[in-house]
């Protein structure tokens, strides 16, 4: 099996198949060994930082239909039985009208299953854990069930602690973007009052105007792809801005940057770390604040 999804690789492996992989995405990197992959991906754009990254995407997305370019020589070579890939987000990751169009010439071979994924929310992750599961023929409510006890436990513990922050995600740096999809489920199971995205849908823009007004207690920066060296080198788009300095989190000193590759943005199983990472942030937010 090839899997072209970063957290579809978690899940495999989490499944007990990591053995059965035979190829990766470019951003696949966990669990560790699997870099030993053949690489099936590469991308189209790049850039110095958020902005740069940002202007290459919709650049080439004028003129392509994908940001992704799938190594269907290489795919044919290792000949998966399955391909695990996503429909969500054209510009996270290799979607599935790519790998389509990467096998759509292949002859004398008998055609890979595509399952494709496409998490919105809390619950579409554990559909796609079950989804991948029933295409390579496991039972994925093991993982599922294990998922949430452990974020259930979080979240009750959460739930009886007050007071309770209103909680700015930024997505991406320049230009802001807000944390949607499953973040705002997490925020709130994390014992804070999430401001902005709504859970099951895409990511927001977010203007400078929208953040001042709302005038979040606790900001947590975690852009998707981004680990934290990322995020600080790109600071600086932040703290140029006047608007920035006049709100009551950066004041106070409640701004957190968390990674945003390895965690938050992977709708996998370690969206369970990434939850007790929010508690954490949240909790200590907590103990300055009283």
């Amino acid at each position: 099996m090839v899997s072209l999804l970063p957290s579809a690789t978690e899940i495999v492996a989490a499944l007990g198949l990591e053995a059965s992989l035979v190829g990766r995405s470019h951003e696949c990197d966990f669990p560790p060994g699997v870099e030993r992959l053949p690489v099936c991906t590469k991308p189209k754009v790049g850039g110095r930082d958020s902005r740069d990254i940002h202007d290459s995407v919709s650049t080439v997305l004028q003129h392509h239909i994908s940001v992704y370019d799938v190594e269907s020589e290489l795919l044919r070579e290792l000949a998966p039985t399955h391909i695990v890939t996503q429909v969500q987000c054209d510009v996270c990751a290799v979607s599935l009208r790519d790998v389509e169009a990467a096998i759509a010439d292949w002859s004398g071979l008998a055609p890979p299953r595509i399952v494709a994924l496409n998490p919105g929310s809390l619950a579409e992750v554990f559909d796609d854990i079950r989804r991948t599961a029933r295409a390579l023929d496991r039972d994925g409510e093991l993982v599922v069930r294990t998922m949430r006890a452990q974020m259930d436990a979080i979240a009750v513990r959460a739930a009886a602690r007050d007071p309770k922050p209103r909680v700015a995600v930024i997505e991406w740096i320049e230009p802001l973007m807000a944390a949607g999809n499953w973040m705002p489920e997490l925020v709130a199971m994390a014992g804070g009052i999430n401001l902005f995205g709504e859970a099951g849908k895409h990511s927001p823009w977010m203007t400078w105007e929208e953040l001042v007004a709302a005038d979040p207690d606790l900001i947590v920066v975690s852009p998707c792809g981004f680990g934290i060296a990322d995020s600080m080198r790109d600071w600086h788009y932040l703290e140029e801005r006047a608007e920035w300095q006049s709100l009551r989190a950066v004041r106070e000193g409640s701004v957190v940057i968390a990674d945003g590759n390895q965690y938050f943005n992977r709708p996998g199983p370690r969206l369970v770390e990434s939850l007790e990472i929010l508690a954490e942030i949240v909790e200590e937010w907590r103990r300055c604040a009283v």
